[in-house]
């Protein structure tokens, strides 16, 4: 009967991160009240208050659901030292977040969420910080594929790691924005996979 319990109290709280996504995207983070996400969820405000203290921490965790999968991957090619492609590897991994948004909704509305449905004013400057922290990771694990990349001479010689990895990032962080923006993939949605691979192979040695 305990484990029962467990399980319902899981699905509950799956259902209202579910629900606040949906709400989040089609009402807003600053427009969305826990009343509106209980009502969407079906469960009562006392249901919401169980399992979050209050609408920043059910962001945290949907955002959580979207974006430890990709840390996750990252963490284990830094793992991986035996691969003859370091520039492959963040090519593999950029196209894979692309494919992931194209093919599964839940990820592709976290993300417009966090791109354009979030003041992050207020209780949510906080969480501003935070991303721009996780920034920061992924900058320093691109540098670390790299200088990996370098050791196996697939850069230019001109080339700088630091340098390659906060560019990267930053192209990326705009394809994934303009990816969001681009609801008719008129522009960006279709080219996204081939534009990474230019990228990137811009930055091989010929």
């Amino acid at each position: 009967m305990a484990r029962k319990t467990k399980e319902d109290a899981e699905l509950t709280r799956q259902r209202i991160i579910t629900a606040a996504r949906e709400v989040f995207v089609a009402r807003g983070v600053s427009r969305t009240t826990i009343e509106h996400i209980a009502s969407h969820a079906e469960v009562t405000r006392g249901a919401v208050y169980w399992h979050f203290q209050n609408k920043m921490e059910i962001f945290h965790a949907l955002r959580d659901q979207a974006f430890l999968p990709f840390i996750d991957q990252l963490d284990a090619a830094m793992l991986d030292e035996t691969t003859e492609d370091p520039l492959g590897t963040i090519e593999s991994f950029f196209c894979d977040i692309i494919r992931m948004l194209s093919e599964d909704l839940a990820t592709q509305q976290t993300y417009e969420i966090i791109m354009s449905k979030c003041e992050y004013v207020d209780e949510f400057a906080s969480v501003l910080q935070k991303i721009l922290n996780n920034c920061q990771y992924f900058v320093d694990k691109f540098q670390l594929i790299y200088e990996r990349a370098q050791l196996k001479n697939q850069l230019h010689p001109n080339h700088n790691p630091a340098a390659l990895a906060m560019d990267s990032h930053l192209f990326f962080s705009g394809l994934l924005h303009m990816w969001v923006k681009d609801t008719t993939s008129t522009i960006f949605r279709n080219n996204a996979i081939q534009l990474i691979k230019n990228h990137m192979q811009l930055r091989r040695v010929s």
